[in-house]
């Protein structure tokens, strides 16, 4: 029988593979757990400062620099704010637009992580570089897929980081009929790829590890999975407004960390695909159920390395939904005359107001909220963006204090693969960065 670690010091200096900085700091002494942190030490990134001072109709393009993978996300939190606080009503075609690009967001993200971060880890290679050898036929699908979504995202919005043509009110530019059928053609043309990736999804193997938490994302009473539009939600029964988010946010500051941590009903909140699978299973689309059943996977599970399988189930969902919206397009065809919105005045303009709106969206990583408050002339006072990572910060920290107990007795390479699996599970976004996470044992 294997015997714990009586001893045993853990210090990861900047955690990588993911995006940003963070150290994880574990110490055991005589069998007895010190000190189990993940510290967040990514330098402020001031973007609430810089929106001050700002035209409410700047933001979008501001806020969307605050991340090169969720730029789009970024971009609609900050248009819905930016409506709410003027009173704009976008349309029902506008809706539907946005709830499109969030679906390319989602295969964009989604499929990065699954396949070129979290997958190597469990077929056992340091990074994706090594399964061009060992799995050359399915990396060679994945950046098709991820090729083919981000053209599609190009057309919609004029380019996929940092999108230019939506904007508060609506469109700067509609696509055209041949846009609507391009984009058909190359979701249509990803169809033999995806099934050929699910495949690989199906045969991967996560850690058992369970720690129940309360788990929070949108939800709605209208039938579909709620990514764009609806009240925030938890497992605990709760429910709010998308106004009320500062109570389920609850930040407050840890000495360790620059990123403040969040909880809503207990300690800590987990959210992204796993919070919104737990919370919306029943509304995904038929395809993305079929899957889940035939993984077996059930709400509510509170292995949170399973955030990657939901992110799967979630692959699917985007891509149906999709298709399903660019189809419903090109039957009913779209109206031009509504590139601008409800509430533009006669000169095509957007009338600014004082106002203090919020827009809440779900992201790959989990539901997003910004909020401004404008001045007569439309110009931000102030500003309060929370990222999805930093409410999963303390959550992150939890998990390590329940898994560590669980695996002291194996080797140092199996405790450090897991402590990495457990990070990447989140697919956290602390900044950018594309790199290995280095731990190293000090006895």
């Amino acid at each position: 029988m294997a015997t714990a670690n009586k001893d045993l010091d853990i210090k990861v200096e900047y955690v990588t593979r993911v995006e940003g900085h963070g150290n994880i700091v574990v110490n055991v002494k005589n069998g007895k757990i010190e000190k189990c942190e993940f510290h967040v030490v990514e330098t402020p990134r001031l973007f609430e400062g810089m929106l001050r001072g700002r035209s409410i109709f700047e933001a979008q393009h501001i806020t969307s620099r605050i991340c090169g993978i969720c730029s789009c996300g970024h971009s609609l939190a900050s248009v819905k704010a930016a409506e709410d606080a003027l009173g704009v009503v976008p349309t029902e075609q506008t809706v539907k637009l946005r709830k499109l690009l969030l679906d390319y967001e989602f295969l964009d993200s989604h499929i990065l992580h699954v396949y070129l971060l979290a997958a190597p880890d469990v077929l056992g290679v340091p990074s994706f570089i090594p399964l061009i050898a060992s799995h050359n036929a399915t990396v060679r699908q994945v950046l098709r897929l991820k090729k083919a979504v981000n053209d599609c995202c190009d057309i919609l919005v004029g380019r996929h980081i940092h999108p230019i043509t939506m904007i508060a009110g609506g469109w700067t530019k509609l696509p055209s009929k041949k846009e609507i059928d391009t984009q058909i053609k190359l979701l249509e043309g990803m169809a033999a790829d995806l099934g050929e990736v699910l495949k690989l999804a199906a045969t991967l193997k996560f850690p058992d590890f369970h720690r129940k938490t309360e788990y929070v994302a949108l939800v709605s009473d209208d039938g579909e999975y709620p990514l764009l539009n609806g009240d925030i939600g938890s497992t605990e029964g709760k429910r709010v407004s998308y106004k009320d988010y500062k109570k389920s946010t609850n930040e407050y500051i840890d000495p360790r960390s620059s990123a403040k941590w969040t909880k809503w009903s207990g300690e800590s909140v987990f959210v992204g695909a796993l919070a919104r699978f737990n919370l919306n299973a029943d509304k995904l689309h038929p395809e993305a159920k079929a899957l889940a059943k035939a993984l077996n996977f059930k709400p509510v599970c509170d292995n949170p390395f399973m955030n990657t399988v939901a992110q799967v189930v979630e692959i699917v969902h985007c891509y149906h939904h999709a298709l399903d919206i660019l189809k419903d397009l090109k039957k009913n065809g779209l109206d031009y005359s509504q590139q601008l919105t409800v509430g533009v005045n006669e000169k095509g303009a957007v009338p600014v107001r004082a106002g203090d709106g919020v827009g809440s969206v779900e992201v790959p990583r989990g539901i997003l909220h910004h909020n401004y408050v404008t001045d007569n002339a439309g110009m931000i006072k102030q500003a309060n963006c929370i990222i999805p990572t930093n409410q999963n910060v303390s959550n992150i920290e939890y998990d390590f204090a329940k898994l560590l107990p669980e695996i002291l007795t194996e080797s140092k390479d199996s405790i450090r693969l897991k402590l990495e699996m457990l990070v990447r599970a989140y697919d956290p976004c602390i900044s950018c960065s594309a790199h290995y996470l280095d731990v190293t044992f000090v006895e």
